[in-house]
């Protein structure tokens, strides 16, 4: 297909966005819709190819925030997308009476990557999803109501992940929330272990806080978690919805520290970009614990389904033929060390710069300043976005298929925002 004849001619393409300006305003959100038009993002993305994106203008840009960690693949990538193509022409969708074949070949492949003895996978759609099954099974297999998690933490926006979750300003207007949940500081051992005891069903963390800024805990931290909770008979859940599959470096993030949970949850990257999928994988002890009994205690009308679980094998399969998480490492390395050079000749707005593999956070010493470069940096061809926790801090999570000159283009396109940004604030102050 000659995509160049996809795109409308500019006079239309003028059109059909004031066009969908007016229904955010009108049916979806008109406030985002505000926040959208102040930062700059009130195009229409049209297409997608590798690390790239193109709105309905023909602009491209570089996509450094990867849809929180969803484009661990790119967009579209062409492997995935045959695969998709091909089930849905079969049978896109299960009947929920039949045996699943993809389900049964997806379990299996999630049963031989994850660590420890995880074996077990209950498939949903979303992260959140996942969570909020990673909570009953932790009830079930305990006997136990409680919870402990941290501040800053993000877990989801359902009742059960939210109240996981660890910013009241999300919290708040929906209380009350469900009860027994404690959350402590993030990278705090003495805490942690002051938190849980013989009533806690389970301890939930994300090996990096994503949401809070990228927050990186002390070494030790996880694996000190997993002692604590095997000493009180609780369980460790850990939630790589973000981090999992290659974007660190490693495909777990745990697997730098060597530590197995008893429940893991992914999701985003694990659709390939392509079908949204979630996973909550488990042990054998928590299943015969939850299904034993019943084994309709916990379903969901599409998880698992066969078009999400074929786009799920597909992506496990080119992460690890293509050594992504490898990538990440390498690629993610360098784009630190680039983005590193860059606070140190704004040492006034930027305060720190850390990350693993492809999974970054730039923290400004101002979030204000921090919009502005947002604003500035899509204008100049690349696309990133603030924590949702802690808006000090732009994320950088590109695919992680981005190129080598791509990052270059990416490090100086930053140096080039914040150069603008330093003018602008300049000429405010008189």
């Amino acid at each position: 297909m000659d995509l160049k004849h996809d795109f409308p001619a500019a006079h239309d393409a003028e059109r059909i966005t004031q066009e969908t300006i007016e229904k955010y305003a009108r049916y979806v959100n008109p406030t985002a819709l505000n926040l959208l038009k102040l930062a700059g993002f009130d195009k229409i993305e049209w297409r997608g190819c590798g690390a790239t994106i193109t709105d309905l203008q023909g602009t491209e840009y570089i996509d450094c925030l990867g849809g929180y960690g969803v484009f661990s693949l790119g967009h579209a990538h062409p492997e995935v997308v045959a695969v998709v193509q091909e089930q849905a022409a079969k049978l896109p969708l299960s009947t929920k009476t039949f045996l699943n074949k993809p389900l049964a070949d997806l379990c299996e492949r999630l049963a031989q990557i994850t660590p420890g003895d995880l074996q077990y996978s209950f498939l949903s759609n979303s992260g959140t999803e996942a969570v909020e099954a990673a909570l009953k099974f932790a009830r079930i297999a305990t006997g136990r109501a409680n919870f402990v998690s941290t501040t800053g933490s993000y877990h989801g926006k359902t009742f059960g992940a939210l109240s996981a979750s660890g910013r009241d300003v999300y919290k708040t207007p929906f209380a009350p929330l469900v009860p027994g949940f404690a959350h402590i500081p993030f990278g705090d051992v003495e805490a942690l272990a002051g938190a849980v005891n013989g009533d806690t069903a389970a301890v939930i963390l994300e090996p990096i806080q994503g949401e809070n800024g990228i927050r990186i805990p002390p070494r030790g931290y996880i694996s000190t978690a997993r002692e604590i909770c095997d000493a009180h008979g609780a369980l460790l859940i850990l939630d790589e919805v973000q981090t999992g599959l290659g974007r660190t470096g490693r495909m777990f993030a745990c697997d730098y520290c060597g530590v197995a949970p008893d429940i893991l949850v992914l999701a985003k990257a694990l659709g390939g970009g392509v079908v949204p999928i979630g996973a909550t994988v488990g042990t054998p002890t928590v299943w015969e614990k939850v299904f034993k009994t019943n084994p309709f205690l916990h379903t969901s009308t599409f998880g698992g389904n066969e078009l999400a679980c074929v786009a799920a094998l597909k992506t496990l399969e080119i992460i690890e033929r293509d050594n992504l998480a490898g990538e990440s490492a390498r690629k993610g390395a360098r784009l630190l060390a680039g983005l590193r050079a860059v606070q140190e000749r704004y040492p006034n707005l930027l305060t720190d710069t850390r990350g693993v593999g492809l999974m970054i956070g730039v923290e400004f010493a101002d979030p204000d300043v921090g919009k502005l470069a947002i604003g500035a940096l899509v204008h100049h061809g690349v696309v990133a976005a603030y924590t949702l926790n802690n808006a000090k801090v732009m994320r950088f999570e590109p695919p992680l298929v981005i190129t080598d000159a791509q990052i270059e283009t990416v490090i100086t396109a930053f140096e080039a925002a914040l150069n603008e940004t330093a003018e602008l604030l300049a000429d405010l102050m008189g």
